[in-house]
Order: structure tokens, then C-alpha cells, then sequence
């Protein structure tokens, strides 16, 4: 079980001060914080990619590669990279090269996004959002695996001959997520290629990810890559911690109401009950994280949220030794004695080598070949059927 973290890169005024850091600021915190992740443990640090204000977190793999390079450990990820408005060959070539630098550190998740103007702003239709993400990404998947591909499509020129460089370190391309708060199209293609689903986890109730989570479970049993309690789940979530539950929910209360996601709407109360959000004591953090597994199943991968809604980078980084001395340990002791032999672990670079390894002298019925590897059109079937059920 991988633990971590995963940041937004949002701009926002504290609301007890009325400072609002500015974007050199923020992005220099994002650094600090990611750093601080690896000091208290944790395996995991992803960043979104946004393209417009109040965020900086744009050019994911510029600040990726900058961690990297002060980090020995933690594994570095996306939360997501556009599939839909980002070219695949400049995703193929960054994160080939993002893979080199950092040893294998990487991978990445992939979203088509939800911010309606950045679409026209690269070129791109938002009514087109699932076809270009299934069509995005089955070229990404061949970039990384043929050496020379010849491809036409719909939405960009056609490549004839072409080479993506570097190749992907070892052979082997970084493994790939599929985020989605509640698109069942994504937990479609996720399961289509066998890759992981990762819900996001943080604005719904849990009925809502049970179902997005065994929609993917069932599609990727149903495309041979294992049995539906085999596939690669990640959630993430929210906590704000302190010594006792009153502390916490008097310190967060003020961000929580002002933040420009859900402040101003439900209360702290009423979206602590609704949604994954635990403001509380570690022991209630650890109680409500441990209860995700009753309706998801053993999974792979938690991140958490910790430094949004002009929360401090002082308070963060505090939240953060909470996160790796109190919580994660426990966390990971429970979850290790629960989890079933035949259930896999978390793919890591060394993983995914051995497997490839594996694969080279006989065919494990795990990882099956599918239309995408030999090159055929990506048409997800069946998408509607599995939403009724």
C-alpha cells in the first residue's frame, strides 16, 4: 500500500490573515512540501496540472523534475495530466525523460480535466472531452511501446515513421492512472488497458466511488487482465489533524467555509458526514481511512490533500509530520495485515521491470494483450450497460 500526497497548486487567501501568497510563493512552498513528504515517509507526491488562475500548477513536469532532483525516494506522480488538450507525443517525451532523470520515480495519472475555457485555449472542443481522451491516450500507450509508429486519427496530424525519444527507461513506460471524480468513461479505459483507476474521492459519498470503483473492478476482469479484486484502485481524500477533534475543526473551520470549492455551501458538519473530509484527531483519521476499504475493496494507492484552501505552509508541513509519525504507519501495518496474498501491490518501476522480465518467457494471463497493443482503434463497449446495473 502506497501512501502520499497530492496537491491542487490553488492560490488562496488565508481567511484569518487575509494574505494571499503570491505565485512565486506558492510554487516554492510546493517544493518545500513535496520535500517534507519524503522526510516523513510517505512513497508519494503528485501534482495537477492547471492552466489558468488561481492555480500554479501548471508545467507539471518542470516542477517534477526540480523535486527529483532534491529527492532520493518518493515516487513522483500526476494529479492528472491532460489526455485531452496536452499532445501525447509532448507527454510521451516529457515523461520519458522525467522517467530517466529520477530512476524510474515516475508515473503519472490521466484526466481529461474540467475547466471548460482551457479546451478552446489549446485548440481543443469540450464536447469532444471522450473521444479525445480515448483517442489521446491510445496513441500514448503505442509512443511508449513501438519504436516506430505509423498512426492517423481524428484529432491531431498524422505521424508516419516516427520515434519518440528518449525511449522509456529499461523499456519499460511509467505506469499510468486514470483519475476521474465521476466519469465511468475513464474507469472504462482504465480497465480497458489494465491500467489503475484512481478516484478522487474528495466531493463524493462513498456510495458514489463504491460504484465507480466496481464498475472499473468488473471491466477489467472483463478484459482479462485478472480478477476484479486484482485491479489497481487509488482514492484520494481530505484531513485536517490536530491533538483532539475540538482543536481541529475550530483551526480548519475558517478555511473550510471561504474555500472557492465548497466553502460558503454545506457546513464543515454536514460535508464531514457527506464526503470523505475528516477533521479530527490521527485516531479518527486512521479509523475513517481504514473504513474505505469496506466498500472499495483492498486497494493500492491513498493520497491525500493537505495544503488547500490557504492553509499555511507552516500548518502543512505540521499536518504532514501528523500524517507520517501518527497516521501512516498505522495505516500501513492494518492495511498489510488485511490485504489477501493474491492482491498486488502498488506497480513501481523495479515492478514493472520484472514483470516485463516475466512476460518474456511465458504469457501471464494478468497482463493479456489487448486491442490497443496491437495497434487496433480504442472503442470502449458496453460503457452504458455497466452504468445501469
Amino acid at each position: 500500500m502506497q501512501f502520499g500526497i497530492f496537491t491542487v497548486g490553488d492560490v488562496t487567501t488565508d481567511p484569518t490573515t487575509g494574505r494571499t501568497p503570491t505565485e512565486h510563493e506558492r510554487i516554492k512552498a510546493t517544493v518545500a512540501i513535496a520535500k517534507k513528504a519524503e522526510e516523513v515517509g510517505l512513497d508519494v507526491f503528485a501534482t495537477g496540472e492547471h492552466h489558468n488562475p488561481p492555480f500554479v500548477a501548471s508545467a507539471p513536469t518542470t516542477t517534477l523534475a526540480y523535486i527529483g532532483a532534491q529527492t532520493e525516494r518518493i515516487v513522483l506522480s500526476t494529479a492528472t495530466t491532460l489526455i485531452t488538450t496536452t499532445d501525447p507525443v509532448l507527454i510521451a517525451e516529457n515523461y520519458a525523460k522525467l522517467q530517466h532523470l529520477t530512476d524510474g520515480r515516475v508515473d503519472l495519472m490521466m484526466g481529461r480535466g474540467n475547466t471548460g475555457p482551457v479546451y478552446p485555449w489549446f485548440g481543443k472542443d469540450i464536447r469532444q472531452g471522450i473521444p479525445l481522451a480515448v483517442e489521446n491516450y491510445a496513441l500514448l500507450h503505442r509512443l511508449w511501446r513501438e519504436d516506430v509508429v505509423d498512426w492517423e486519427g481524428k484529432f491531431r496530424t498524422p505521424l508516419q515513421g516516427f520515434t519518440s525519444t528518449p525511449r522509456p527507461l529499461d523499456g519499460v513506460p511509467p505506469f499510468v492512472w486514470h483519475g476521474s471524480i465521476r466519469s465511468p468513461e475513464i474507469a472504462e479505459q482504465a480497465a480497458y488497458y489494465g491500467d489503475g483507476f484512481f478516484h478522487n474521492h474528495i466531493f463524493w459519498p462513498a456510495s458514489h466511488t463504491q460504484r465507480m470503483v466496481a464498475l472499473y473492478r468488473r471491466r477489467f476482469e472483463h478484459y482479462g487482465h485478472g480478477s476484479a479484486d486484482q485491479a489497481i484502485v487509488g482514492l484520494g481524500g481530505q484531513v485536517f489533524m490536530r491533538k483532539n477533534s475540538q482543536d481541529a475543526v475550530r483551526e480548519f473551520r475558517p478555511y473550510f467555509d471561504n474555500a472557492p470549492v465548497y466553502g460558503h455551501g454545506p457546513s464543515l458538519e454536514d460535508f464531514s458526514e457527506m464526503t470523505p473530509l475528516t477533521v479530527g484527531s490521527p485516531q479518527q483519521v486512521i479509523e475513517r481511512t481504514l473504513g474505505f476499504r469496506e466498500y472499495v475493496g483492498d486497494y493500492q494507492r491513498q493520497l491525500f490533500l493537505m495544503d488547500h484552501a490557504g492553509l499555511p505552509l507552516k500548518t502543512v508541513l505540521e499536518q504532514l509530520d501528523i500524517l507520517g509519525e501518527e497516521v501512516v504507519p498505522v495505516l500501513r501495518r492494518e492495511y498489510a495485515a488485511l490485504k489477501p496474498a493474491h492482491v498486488p501491490d502498488a506497480p513501481t518501476h523495479a515492478s514493472l521491470v520484472a514483470a516485463a522480465a516475466a512476460s518474456r518467457t511465458h504469457t501471464s494471463p494478468s497482463h493479456a494483450a489487448t486491442p490497443a497493443d496491437t495497434g487496433e482503434d480504442v472503442r470502449p463497449q458496453g460503457l452504458l450497460e455497466e452504468q445501469h446495473r
